[in-house]
């Protein structure tokens, strides 16, 4: 009978032993996955990529060529992706012209970077896609970018405001 009572307890602090040796530094360790980083943007919208028809129950997206504010003397051309659902405006209806400065935050998508020319190009039928421009904005040098724009994933919920500033000395992208 005394054997019986003690065995139990005795597999019991075998697996409690072996759990506090090993068990949850080994467990945080596998965890492969982060939280996506979400980054203060200041943009200002060049061109309009693609824009899918607004759906009534669906969240729809629109894409767009930007210059990011690095700094005040120094942007960078970027690909913006911004979703909204049927209730919400599109980016392209707050104010399209390049003077505006759009204050969003974005996540960085390494997924769907694409250069110019990929962003301009139809997929299916490898016909060229016109960019819709906004207005006073510099006119996009497809031969000029080689290299693939960083791409950033935004939200109508992530949208701060407009701000009006002078646009820059127009430069060609």
């Amino acid at each position: 009978m005394r054997r019986t009572c003690l065995f139990p307890i005795f597999i019991n602090l075998i697996f409690l032993l072996l759990c506090a040796i090993g068990g949850p530094d080994h467990a945080r360790a596998e965890l492969r996955w982060q939280m996506p980083k979400r980054e203060n943007l200041q943009v200002r919208l060049i061109a309009l990529a693609e824009a899918d028809p607004r759906s009534s129950f669906f969240s729809t997206h629109e894409v767009f060529v930007a210059a990011r504010q690095l700094s005040q003397d120094e942007t960078r051309l970027v690909k913006l992706v911004y979703e909204f659902l049927p209730y919400q405006p599109r980016l392209s209806e707050y104010e399209f012209n390049y003077s505006v400065v759009h204050d969003l935050r974005a996540t960085r998508d390494p997924s769907c970077d694409q250069t110019l020319t990929q962003i301009t190009t139809d997929e299916r039928t490898r016909t060229q896609v016109a960019l819709r421009y906004s207005d006073d904005s510099p006119v996009l040098n497809s031969s000029r970018h080689h290299s693939a724009l960083p791409c950033y994933s935004t939200s109508a919920a992530d949208y701060t405001k407009a701000i009006h500033r002078s646009a820059p000395p127009e430069d060609e992208y």
